[in-house]
């Protein structure tokens, strides 16, 4: 496969950051711009918007985490949605040039993640089977995402993940909770996604319901 660069972008077309975003884009072109998203507030084409932002504009992408600079993204991120639908999806398509040493690094877990958002929120949807390869990539990032959006629950986590292995989070202690699941699962749930989250959350009652209820996510 290869693409053709364009108005200093390029289209990356290996490695699975590469693919989550190809899908990504083939996913939003197939269900249109005014789809739901398990993003609260966001159709698909704000969802949209807010990729090309991240990838194209570094000066309003500081606000996805900087919070005094959220309005200049905000309004950056609303014109962006303004753009006719078909420009928008090649734009979520093509990637920055200067994105290509950081794509994996950076990128997988976000175009991933984003690909399920919009999947898991149409009617019907059904789990991925993934590669062994992508989901020994997505282990890799459960492990240190665990570590850090469980760190204040009070109790033992265990994070298995069959196949894979497991890991232990949290504050520790005598109670002990454990989360099991794919790790694209897993993943999912420790990103905020718990609703939809195909998993197997086994511990004391008041531990779990905050686990099930946490606003969890980078």
């Amino acid at each position: 496969m290869s693409g053709q660069a364009s108005m200093g972008t390029i289209v990356a077309v290996s490695g699975p950051a590469s693919i989550e975003r190809t899908a990504l884009a083939d996913l939003l072109e197939a269900v249109g711009p005014d789809r739901p998203t398990l993003c609260t507030g966001w159709t698909t084409r704000d969802l949209a918007a807010h990729l090309v932002v991240r990838a194209g504009r570094p000066d309003a992408a500081a606000g996805i985490v900087v919070p005094r600079l959220a309005g200049h993204t905000k309004r950056v991120q609303d014109r962006a949605a303004r753009r006719d639908w078909p420009t928008l999806v090649a734009q979520v398509r093509h990637r920055p040039w200067w994105w290509a040493p950081l794509d994996e690094p950076l990128n997988l877990v976000e175009y991933f993640v984003h690909h399920e958002d919009v999947r898991r929120a149409q009617p019907g949807w059904q789990p991925r089977t993934l590669d062994s390869s992508l989901s020994s990539r997505l282990w890799t990032r459960v492990r240190a995402q665990a570590k850090l959006v469980l760190r204040r629950t009070p109790a033992t986590v265990t994070v298995n993940a069959p196949g894979y292995g497991s890991v232990s989070a949290g504050r520790g202690g005598e109670k002990a909770v454990t989360l099991s699941g794919a790790p694209q699962e897993l993943l999912l749930f420790l990103m905020g996604r718990q609703d939809h989250a195909l998993v197997d959350l086994k511990g004391p009652t008041e531990i779990t319901e905050r686990m099930l209820h946490a606003r969890y996510g980078i």
